[in-house]
């Protein structure tokens, strides 16, 4: 197996050790530290598996001339085990390669899971989306689109790497109607509310700046 990376040294942090259990894909390591609790006191030993997944990046579509954004429909077999509808309304998003910036891998993403490159793009957050378990932190943006006419209920088609047996279903959502379902809870999804609630605050002057350039 690999040995595992060495984690960014913190004050009060003291790793006595670490083990890698599974080397595949996305690693898991056991570590086991102590840390220097809030009250100064060094706390008992701890022990804490952490998953390896590192940077990723998601985006949200945003096209300013309709005022409209595209959301992608996928199965996640984790969503079922959890017991809500596995069919996840998201953001194109996905891990960052070797060596890419998140910017770039927001654009890949992008591409690939919804055939629209965006030419403008906006930070709006780097998210850490499950802190008790992995070090995956995902920077998430918005990104200038033309989206294409829709079908009924807003369809737009499919789209996925056939080499990673993706299965996408395309839809444009009304930037308010996604907005508003957001604000009634309505996306299981944290990057997903996260960005729309982030568009809800800052759609009129992202509109007004992105229409006219």
């Amino acid at each position: 197996m690999r040995p595992p990376p060495l984690l960014p040294t913190y004050p009060g942090l003291v790793v006595t050790r670490t083990d890698r259990v599974w080397d595949g894909r996305f690693p898991l390591d056991v570590v086991h530290f102590r840390t220097r609790r809030f009250d100064g006191t060094p706390s008992g030993p701890r022990v804490w598996e952490l998953w390896r997944r590192g940077p990723a990046a998601a985006l949200l579509p945003y096209d300013p001339w309709a005022d409209s954004v595209l959301l992608i429909e996928q199965f996640r077999l984790p969503v079922l085990a959890a017991g809500l509808d596995p069919v996840l309304v998201e953001l194109p998003a996905g891990l960052c390669d070797s060596g890419e910036d998140a910017e770039a891998a927001a654009r890949r993403e992008t591409a690939e899971e919804t055939g629209l490159m965006p030419d403008l793009l906006t930070p709006i957050s780097q998210v850490m989306l499950s802190p008790g378990g992995t070090d995956e932190c995902c920077a998430t943006f918005a990104g200038r689109v033309r989206i294409p006419p829709a079908g009924p209920d807003g369809l737009l088609g499919t789209a996925g790497l056939a080499g990673e047996e993706e299965d996408i279903r395309l839809r444009v959502w009304p930037a308010a109607a996604a907005i508003a379902r957001a604000l009634e809870g309505g996306f299981p999804n944290a990057l997903t509310m996260l960005a729309l609630l982030w568009l809800g605050a800052r759609r009129a002057t992202l509109r007004a700046e992105w229409s006219t350039r």
